[in-house]
């Protein structure tokens, strides 16, 4: 068959399909490109992770100062701390400690460069996943209508003439609803792989040789645009990520959080120009068998913030312009369920590190679990407002001064942040 660059344009995927790149765009990710990892002047970086699934953020960051938790929780509570005690929650400030599961977190907080939030989450009252997962990444809750992620509108509130086509970096198989948008950002699931690729159903045997004869020559901008993409692929490559060594003893988990953070944590070095970085994780949905101290929720628990230690000590010094933040798109109940699990809730916690972070603290307006206090009389009461968490590491952190295009329909005050960015 007679393959047409016009087939290409109608029927072929590429890896950086989700990008909408203009010729120089991939120039410049060549000009970015830097294997020997010398330092191209301290980019601010971004890393948020997704927990997919609502995570109980009430046995993460346990108030165990708070009676009422533990009456609400008779079977899956985290016990108290107590001294040398290890399945017991890890004392922060005499009334929330941290799951033993987070113990590689500790040190990090000692040092100041982690904090958690809590109470955190969004002003819709929706228990859908997909709706609420929806309204966090567009950061217009409630509204369905919004076309783009508010990590997009990001990017294009601060545009660069000069940005790398690699400023924004999902590690997934397709573009999250949060880097949709009018800027351009690639999705990949491995360094490794990121090639010219047929569609879902497509193994890709031959198509790279028969793109690159189509695009590889001539001068106007289709083929332009092939080259670079070429070249942007052989940067990538020259990187070495089967060869990758992470640094400072580091050990990523060999799950896919692992295998994402170690991967962003290759970029941040090999200096494409990474701004903005996103994965997600799965698995948060405990609505029977959550556990306490030990169990399902444990187990993800480990995996989770070892991972992220693991990407801290990895970059080092690196850390000093990095800040990853984790967020989920709803809480739990705060009383345990028949099926000694939890089901759908509304206020919840995030993680925050790195090294602009005033760590060592819980941020928190506790709103407390008296029945009373609690949101519908069955949910930890949202104080503060995921924009605002969003928004001060937007504007503290990564810069930008318009937030009217960030956050459409809410008014966004520096006197609703936390303060958590130094």
């Amino acid at each position: 068959m007679s393959i047409s660059r016009r087939f290409f344009l109608k029927s072929g995927g590429i890896a950086m399909a989700s990008m909408a790149a203009a010729p120089m765009f991939l120039r410049r990710a060549v000009a970015f490109g830097n294997p020997d990892g010398k330092s191209a002047g301290g980019k601010k970086v971004l890393i948020a992770i997704f927990q997919r699934g609502a995570v109980d953020g009430l046995n993460v960051v346990v108030p165990h100062g708070e009676e009422d938790y533990y009456k609400l929780r008779p079977s899956i509570a985290v016990p108290r701390p107590k001294s040398g005690e290890k399945d017991c929650a890890i004392d922060l400030d005499g009334h929330f400690g941290i799951h033993p599961a987070f113990a590689s977190f500790k040190p990090i907080y000692d040092q100041g460069h982690l904090a958690f939030i809590h109470a955190v989450g969004s002003p819709d009252n929706t228990r859908s996943h997909f709706d609420a997962q929806d309204y966090m990444e567009s950061a217009t809750p409630g509204s369905k209508s919004t076309q783009d992620g508010w990590l997009n509108r990001y990017l294009v509130s601060n545009t660069d003439p000069k940005a790398s086509p690699f400023r924004a970096v999902a590690f997934s198989q397709a573009l999250p609803r949060t880097l949709k948008g009018k800027a351009p950002a690639v999705a990949m699931a491995n360094i490794s792989d990121f090639q010219i690729r047929t569609g879902p159903n497509g193994n890709g045997k031959g198509i790279e040789d028969a793109f690159e004869a189509l695009y590889g020559s001539g001068n106007d901008i289709v083929s332009a645009t092939g080259r670079e993409t070429f070249e942007a692929i052989d940067m990538l490559k020259k990187a070495n990520p089967q060869q990758y060594q992470p640094a400072n003893g580091a050990q990523y988990p060999r799950g896919p959080l692992g295998n994402s953070l170690r991967q962003i944590a290759q970029l941040i070095k090999a200096d494409v120009g990474l701004e903005v970085a996103f994965t997600d994780v799965g698995g948060w949905d405990t609505h029977a068998n959550e556990g306490g101290a030990t169990g399902q929720l444990a187990n993800r628990l480990t995996d989770f913030s070892q991972s992220i230690t693991a990407l801290y000590q990895d970059l080092g010094d690196k850390m000093e312009n990095v800040v990853v933040l984790s967020m989920s798109e709803f809480g739990r109940t705060a009383a345990e369920n028949g099926a000694r699990g939890t089901d759908h809730g509304h206020a919840n916690y995030m993680v925050v590190l790195g090294g602009p972070v005033k760590g060592g603290k819980v941020y928190s307006h506790w709103p407390g679990m008296k029945r009373e206090q609690l949101y519908e009389g069955r949910d930890l009461a949202v104080t503060t407002d995921f924009r605002d968490v969003f928004g001060e590491v937007s504007m503290k952190h990564l810069g930008s001064q318009n937030a009217g295009i960030i956050f459409p329909g809410y008014q966004l005050s520096s006197k609703n942040f936390l303060n958590f960015i130094g």
